[in-house]
């Protein structure tokens, strides 16, 4: 994993993003959700192809948030703990490909938002890097990635289940999980 100062520094970081997801939050209640009007994933629309950078940004209302904060400080917590994975840029290949993915798949007339993407990106991440970077440390946090956040994956074959909610994205749900996995096959020790 790392030294201690890493690991502290990996979750410090963690906790000040998710309070500037807050803080986005605040901002786009008061404006009466202007941010997520604009600015969230709009399917095959160029309009709502900036909706990559900015929807694991947005949340529709202090719950979706609240929802997300917990898993989003220990997934990127674990993450910026360990240089071996490659922190920056493998959120980069997570929060990019997990948003074009959702761009290019989601049910067409909706907007899509929230770190969810990013969450499901980055479980499987740390799930899949044990794998490529051969590494017990790796292999003891995906083990514990595996145990916490392993169900929610589940939440993916909703389609195939006819329980899709209306109001839960699972096309940026299996999006980031493709990107994670891509991500982890990018850092692998060749």
């Amino acid at each position: 994993m790392g030294t201690r100062n890493n690991i502290i520094g990996g979750f410090s970081k963690a906790a000040l993003f998710i309070l500037a997801l807050g803080l986005v939050l605040l901002v786009d209640t008061l404006t009466r959700d202007l941010f997520t009007q604009h600015l969230g994933i709009q399917p095959r629309d160029l309009n709502g192809l900036d909706g990559v950078l900015f929807a694991p940004l947005l949340h529709g209302d202090l719950g979706h948030y609240l929802s997300n904060a917990l898993p989003m400080i220990v997934l990127l917590g674990l993450l910026f703990a360990n240089r071996n994975y490659r922190p920056v840029q493998s959120l980069a290949i997570v929060w990019l490909l997990g948003g074009l993915g959702t761009w290019l798949i989601g049910r067409p007339n909706s907007t899509h938002i929230g770190a969810s993407i990013v969450i499901f990106g980055l479980a499987a991440f740390l799930i899949c890097a044990a794998f490529f970077l051969r590494s017990w440390r790796s292999a003891v946090v995906s083990s514990v990635v595996l145990f916490l956040y392993g169900g929610i994956f589940l939440n993916i074959l909703s389609p195939l289940l006819k329980s899709v909610e209306k109001n839960i994205s699972w096309e940026g749900h299996l999006s980031g999980a493709i990107g994670g996995i891509v991500a982890a096959w990018m850092i692998r020790k060749k």
